[in-house]
């Protein structure tokens, strides 16, 4: 606690002469001085309050794919058949420092179809997800890997055909 004492009195440069000086004006000096000094310590303890967010995940790899075996990527590409009938995006983050979530938001035409989120644990992790592929999906697609502030991490482009 800030305590502050201030004198009535005063001697105008005149030794052993003590005049009484505004009260006013001293009471509202101390009140300010009060005020800032309370504002200060505010400020820091906020600051001091406030959680210190780890790291992002660092992505270390994203690709398309046609499968994941044994939770790895099998047969990276950039144009698949419709006759796969399905189609990967994977993801690897090392480090990740706390609980996080990220998504992966696939495009057809620049049409979002999907938004899968898809959680992270540390101290590394790998994630996917996959989408169904149908005769009318033939043509441009996209995967655009996002953190959970909506930051676009890495944007995957591919291509669906016969």
């Amino acid at each position: 606690m800030l305590s502050v004492q201030v004198s009535d009195l005063k001697t105008d440069g005149f030794p052993g002469i003590i005049k009484p000086m505004n009260t006013t004006f001293i009471r509202a000096a101390a009140v300010l001085l009060l005020l800032c000094a309370a504002a200060a310590a505010g400020s820091y303890a906020l600051a001091q309050d406030q959680p210190k967010s780890a790291a992002p995940p660092v992505l270390v790899l994203a690709v398309m794919c046609e499968t994941i075996e044994n939770f790895k990527p099998v047969n990276q590409a950039v144009v698949f058949s419709i006759s796969l009938g399905r189609v990967y995006c994977f993801t690897a983050f090392d480090p990740v420092p706390e609980k996080n979530d990220i998504y992966h938001r696939w495009y057809r035409q620049d049409r979002l179809i999907s938004n899968a989120k898809l959680a992270l644990n540390p101290p590394k992790w790998s994630s996917f997800s996959s989408m169904q592929l149908r005769d009318v999906d033939k043509g441009a697609w996209r995967v655009e890997i996002v953190d959970s502030q909506g930051m676009i991490m890495k944007t995957l482009r591919f291509s669906i055909s016969d």
